[in-house]
């Protein structure tokens, strides 16, 4: 097994993250002159039409002299996302047997089956 192959498995710290069909790692590793850097993996699995699966994986490698930069950038982007869309999720609304509820001034409940009419001056 060659050196690089070595160290890319040796990990001094490590968290994982589950997050449905996520896995994201957190792996602390050595450079060969023993300074640290952090590799973030992404694994994602995918099930066939058979039953068998298998995983992708997407790794990206942060190293010291970027985890300023790296983390005011994320921490901007954080910031943005939740002071524009708050902190619900919506990825249900893609799942197959999601249904759309909301509720208006009357406080009813729509379904999906419902419309409501739109003037597009509005938008």
């Amino acid at each position: 097994m060659r050196e690089n192959e070595m160290l890319e498995k040796e990990e001094i710290f490590s968290k994982v993250l589950r997050a449905g069909r996520r896995t994201y790692f957190f792996d602390v590793r050595a450079t060969k002159a023993d300074d640290y850097y952090i590799t973030i993996t992404e694994s994602k699995k995918f099930t066939e039409e058979d039953g068998s699966f298998h995983f992708k994986k997407h790794k990206i490698y942060l190293y010291k002299e970027d985890f300023a930069a790296f983390r005011d950038i994320l921490d901007e982007m954080t910031e943005y996302v939740l002071n524009q869309k708050g902190e619900e999720v919506i990825s249900e609304r893609h799942q197959k047997d999601f249904k759309k509820e909301f509720f208006t001034e009357k406080e009813e409940v729509q379904t999906t089956t419902s419309y409501t009419d739109i003037d597009f001056d509005d938008i």
